[in-house]
């Protein structure tokens, strides 16, 4: 579920769906922000799989589903044959029609930071003077514990990776949405413990999923290697060995803004 390149991670659609439903089954909630009205066109910024636009237009508005992942869009399509998907960068995406809502969950950390400016602007230039935007992305501190103890393990085999993703705080990013044109009218930094799905396994999938980037330059089995350090690191802290869950150290920052005219 990315916006900008495809290179980030190598998206495995069903196991997205089979695996790590969380992702939009806690976007449900956004929705309830976003608040689409049958009247409106709703920008779907980094769809993934497409069910959370799915869900916007069972709400009544009209929906364009955009991501980068081939993968993730052709799952859409399937899935949802009668909405619109288009496979585009959010960085240069540049749409027909203009829209009274962007959306986007879990998607925005993927762009790295140099280019969050190029998504911005796509956003605000998609926007109706006045259309809001309502995205939720990981935050400061996002899975800090996951992130740290993978790249401990990495340094111990020669291996110095950096973090992946963009996690902002508050501070930094509503800042940076009043550069490019918006009006926050909301914005929240908060924890979100989630429980990984997959029992025993949850972290490692986890990982595999997520994680492509912090392990390209290894080979298979030192991957093996690396993930098992990372849950003897990590098991004290996050793993509940009476139900066999992982949970992970989420933190997410959701805000509204709202395109100001001009």
């Amino acid at each position: 579920m990315t916006g900008g390149s495809e290179s980030t991670n190598r998206w495995n659609a069903a196991d997205y769906d089979d695996d790590h439903a969380f992702v939009f089954e806690y976007g449900e909630s956004l929705l309830d922000r976003l608040d689409p009205q049958s009247d409106e066109r709703v920008l779907d910024l980094g769809c993934g799989t497409g069910h959370l636009t799915a869900e916007i237009a069972d709400r009544g508005a009209t929906v364009l589903g955009v991501d980068q992942s081939a993968a993730m869009i052709r799952e859409a399509r399937e899935s949802y044959p009668d909405l619109a998907f288009e496979r585009a960068d959010a960085r240069t995406f540049v749409p027909d029609e203009s829209f009274d809502a962007a959306f986007s969950n879990a998607a925005l950390h993927w762009i790295p930071d140099g280019d969050q400016d190029d998504v911005l602007e796509t956003v605000r230039d998609a926007l109706v003077p006045g259309g809001r935007f309502v995205a939720e992305m990981g935050g400061a501190g996002n899975v800090d514990r996951v992130v740290s103890a993978t790249r401990d393990a990495l340094h111990d085999r020669g291996y110095d990776v950096p973090n992946p993703w963009y996690f902002p705080t508050i501070g930094e990013y509503a800042p940076r949405l009043e550069t490019h044109g918006f009006e926050v009218r909301r914005a929240v930094l908060f924890d979100r413990p989630t429980e990984l799905e997959g029992g025993e396994a949850g972290l490692r999938n986890w990982l595999g999923m997520f994680g492509d980037s912090l392990f390209a330059d290894l080979a298979r089995e030192e991957i093996d290697e690396v993930v098992a350090a990372v849950e003897d690191r990590l098991r004290s802290a996050l793993f509940d060995e009476k139900t066999e869950t992982w949970t992970a150290d989420y933190r997410r920052l959701r805000f509204v803004a709202v395109r100001r005219p001009g």
